[in-house]
């Protein structure tokens, strides 16, 4: 992971599910360009990425690097595998998220076929933009699951040994044992970060963004949560874009994504980020 500079603590910003919907894919290209994102992460397995949508993100860095763009690696439906013969499915799809976690928990995952799936989602990748992603991480977080880490990080060592990939364990200081959720990610993200230093991968030294996504969340108070206390070069994960009717058939998470976008194009966000001495960090041509 590209390290940042002393002036102020420099994060990273990064917009999750690029390729999701066409509305998505539109949000998150208007706040690169607007300087308001930094990062974001391809769902290579969504069925969003046709016509211009990935050339149009690429162009973004085409006068100098604006944003890391990373793979999302999917594992849940309603997505489709990308490799021949991947198991277990459900009616052609992966199974749902629940039960890929209760699966990987009890050890019934196919280790073979999810280094294939990986590795077919990183190629993907490769082909479609031209070269390997800046860094990986997983759709709702599936690359922490056991079984699918020791996949997950073999591959990307061998095929992307210079990207990084994504840890979600919070600062010391966040941490908050009634955030279920979080503590969750807390607990994967220790056993994930030691097998990614044992592959010589970089991480993120910390986590922020995962939140309650029910339809009364306030985003603009949530958001200067996860400042505090974050790291020099953490990374808050988001989800800004509009909806249609793409999006709908495909993730409960709808409106919500509107007031994330809302939030980071308002002077609001800026003065945030000011207040806590937090700068988004420039990306380099390395990642």
């Amino acid at each position: 992971m590209q390290k940042t500079r002393d002036v102020s603590r420099q994060i990273w910003l990064c917009a999750d599910d690029y390729g999701i919907s066409p509305a998505v894919n539109a949000g998150i290209r208007e706040l690169i360009a607007g300087g308001r994102l930094n990062a974001t992460s391809v769902m290579v397995a969504a069925p969003h990425l046709d016509g211009d949508e990935a050339p149009a993100l690429q162009r973004l860095n085409a006068n100098g690097k604006r944003a890391a763009i990373g793979l999302h690696f999917t594992l849940t439906g309603p997505f489709k595998p990308m490799s021949a013969g991947y198991a277990p499915k459900r009616d052609g799809s992966f199974l749902p998220l629940s039960e890929t976690m209760r699966t990987a928990v009890s050890r019934r995952l196919q280790p073979h076929m999810l280094t294939v799936e990986i590795a077919t989602q990183l190629e993907a990748f490769k082909k479609i933009f031209g070269t390997l992603p800046d860094f990986v991480d997983g759709h709702q977080h599936v690359h922490l699951f056991p079984q699918v880490r020791d996949a997950f990080l073999k591959t990307v060592a061998e095929i992307a040994p210079n990207a990084w990939v994504r840890q979600c364990g919070r600062a010391n200081s966040l941490r908050r044992l009634h955030d279920r959720k979080a503590l969750v990610l807390d607990i994967l993200s220790m056993a994930f970060r030691r097998r990614a230093e044992r592959q010589g991968l970089a991480t993120n030294p910390a986590f922020a963004g995962a939140y309650d996504f029910s339809p009364k969340a306030k985003f603009a108070k949530i958001f200067p949560r996860f400042l505090t206390g974050l790291p020099d070069g953490g990374l808050i994960m988001c989800h800004p874009g509009f909806v249609d009717a793409q999006l709908e058939k495909l993730d409960p998470l709808t409106t919500l994504r509107e007031h994330e976008f809302a939030y980071f194009n308002s002077d609001a966000f800026l003065k945030v980020l000011a207040e806590h001495g937090v700068v988004l960090a420039q990306p380099t041509s390395g990642g």
